[in-house]
């Protein structure tokens, strides 16, 4: 006989679903059949702790609770027993005893106003990183360059590779070598990027700067030349309107260029905080000793820290939203969101919802968004005053994980599922599932084996090579990530180049030229048929998501659509809609047809075999 039974993504046991609003009654059952016991639901709500008995009925023990702010609620469940005192909790689903105080379940309450802006949610965002895209013609901006000073160099062959070693006489790589990649090139191939289902381009920085990455920002409000300037900005956010699609820009307000209008450390501007100790900017940096020392982004000299919460600062920010806003442009990616003040962010968002009830405020948070833990406190990013949602690492480590063996099924289920009940449903629904990213190892190249980004230096990196085998293997598996990615909650995001079957490591070998004529056309069209499947079936972008996992397999069931996935061997397999959780109950009845093969199915409760490393993504008929 158990001492009980609890699981936080069963209706049997917990209801509603996942996170709540203030003022929502949240359920709690204990199942048990012994009747010698005591169960108290244990809190932890704020910075103390309360107890809450429940009511005896059949089958077990109730408890109620109603939470009256937004935050994270901790809860687990205490046992007086003849044999002393457990405990009982998890980490989400279904727990287990313990002899000694766990890790709590999590309750995330949230405003019951949050809302994310549909068109993002229902769509399929590409992140372009402007300089390696396409370069309709010569080198632009090069003359303006040189009279700031800036020292470059051109690579006038597209398909050279990114430079990675120090420049002749240098000690350190230095990020300043281009290929000219610029706004009007990706205008010109606005009809491609619509081809693959996209509504949102996420751009890198775009703004003045001296380096390819453009993340030590020299001016905020002049876009730079060798990108076109402003009149190509302006252009292409016109254009992309005209196919349906919305700009998000990235915006880089932890720190600024050492080389800028605003710190102007070699005096090039005139007027910056580090050149003239009069400078309206003066109070936005923190000089330990004036000019020489002050706080920098790392330790980076080149990038000194802002003084976030500097009223001038805060102002001057909102300004450059207003800006590019007057462009049309309204959403906007945040640079290194968890070293911003929550005030901060919250500003920001009523800036940019101002703007645009519809502009997305999307934060570079690499952990869990919900109780990411910061500078000695939680963040509060989720709670409904801050973003929209986040670029959702942990998909893209459980999606490696789970392709190269190092998680089965059931593991991947539990880590996905984890972010559904976590996450309030608004922010769960926005969040942009990658496998590619400027920062991260090319997705091909990762699910080869490849070492993690920080795993080995620039010079071991460049020497990694793979056998056509592995690299074809690779491939496959990135193509059965993606039937995943395009098939879950959240927002699909395309890092330029990985649905061409570009490789590399991390930066800057993630960073090369899109390989145009080279592409590989199977794969571009595999993610075509991806992306313009989420623009025309519902049931990929409506609310509802329930999955299963076991072994080599990873099944979820959406609204009329069943995406199954086996990365191994031959497998026999039987779905029950019972083993599945999630925030809709499983429904596998019905004939369906698979998207990628034309295949028909009839009723999946059945016993299935799923071929080796195989993706069937099945529409219901």
């Amino acid at each position: 006989m158990h001492m009980m039974k609890f699981d936080s993504r069963n209706s049997k046991y917990k209801s509603p679903f996942g996170s709540v609003n203030p003022g929502v009654r949240v359920r709690f059952f204990a199942e048990t059949e012994r009747q010698d016991i005591t169960i108290f639901l244990r809190l932890w709500v704020d910075d103390h702790e309360e107890m809450i008995n429940g009511q005896r009925m059949e089958g077990g023990v109730e408890f109620f609770y109603t939470p009256d702010h937004t935050g994270i609620v901790w809860y687990y469940f205490m046992i007086y027993a003849p044999e002393g005192c457990k405990y009982y909790s998890g980490r989400g689903g279904e727990g287990q005893m313990f002899d000694y105080p766990p890790e709590s379940y999590q309750l995330t309450v949230y405003e019951a106003d949050y809302t994310t802006p549909e068109w993002f949610r229902r769509g399929v965002t590409y992140q372009i990183f402007p300089d390696r895209f396409y370069r309709p013609g010569e080198i632009l901006g090069i003359e303006e360059h040189k009279a700031l000073g800036h020292e470059f160099t051109v690579h006038e062959n597209w398909s050279d590779a990114p430079d990675y070693l120090p420049l002749p006489g240098r000690k350190h790589y230095c990020p300043t070598d281009f290929f000219g990649g610029n706004l009007w090139g990706i205008a010109e191939k606005l009809p491609y990027i619509a081809s693959l289902g996209v509504n949102c381009i996420y751009l890198n920085p775009i703004v003045l700067s001296d380096s390819n990455h453009r993340y030590n920002t020299a001016d905020y409000m002049r876009v730079d030349p060798m990108l076109g300037g402003n009149e190509a900005l302006d252009h292409l956010a016109k254009k992309a309107e005209e196919f349906g699609i919305k700009l998000m820009l990235d915006g880089v307000y932890s720190h600024t260029g050492d080389d800028s209008v605003y710190f102007d450390k070699y005096n090039k501007f005139g007027g910056g905080a580090c050149s003239d100790p009069n400078s309206p900017y003066r109070e936005w940096f923190a000089f330990r000793e004036y000019p020489t020392k002050y706080r920098s982004w790392w330790g980076f000299e080149t990038l000194p820290e802002v003084e976030e919460m500097t009223p001038s600062y805060m102002e001057f920010v909102g300004s450059v939203l207003d800006r590019y806003a007057s462009s049309g442009i309204t959403s906007w990616r945040l640079d290194v969101a968890d070293e911003l003040p929550d005030e901060f962010i919250q500003y920001l968002r009523s800036r940019v919802k101002a703007n645009d009830p519809e502009g997305v405020l999307l934060g570079e948070v690499w952990e869990e968004a919900s109780n990411k833990q910061a500078y000695g406190k939680r963040r509060k990013y989720v709670d409904g005053h801050e973003l929209d949602s986040v670029m959702c690492y942990p998909f893209r480590s459980a999606m490696i994980s789970f392709f190269l063996g190092r998680m089965d099924g059931r593991e991947l289920a539990n880590t996905l599922l984890s972010l559904m009940e976590n996450y309030p449903e608004p922010f769960y629904y926005a969040q942009l599932n990658l496998m590619g990213s400027h920062d991260e190892v090319r997705p091909i190249t990762a699910l080869a084996g490849a070492p993690g980004r920080g795993d080995i230096c620039r010079e071991k990196q460049a020497e990694i090579t793979f056998t056509p085998r592995e690299t074809k293997d690779a491939r496959a598996r990135f193509m059965l990530a993606a039937a995943i990615q395009y098939t879950l909650p959240g927002v699909p995001c395309l890092y330029y180049g990985d649905e061409a079957g570009l490789h590399g490591m991390a930066d800057p070998f993630n960073r090369g030229t899109y390989p145009w004529g080279n592409e590989d056309g199977e794969l571009v069209e595999y993610f075509r048929t991806l992306g313009q499947a989420r623009r025309r079936i519902p049931g990929l972008t409506e609310h509802g998501c329930a999955m299963f996992g076991a072994g080599s397999v990873f099944v979820l069931c959406r609204k009329g659509v069943v995406c199954m996935v086996n990365r191994g061997e031959n497998t026999q397999i039987s779905l029950k809609t019972e083993e599945f959780a999630g925030d809709m109950t499983a429904d596998l009845s019905g004939s369906y047809t698979d998207l990628l093969s034309g295949e028909k199915f009839t009723d999946l409760t059945g016993t299935l075999m799923l071929p080796a490393e195989s993706a069937f993504i099945l529409i219901k008929d």
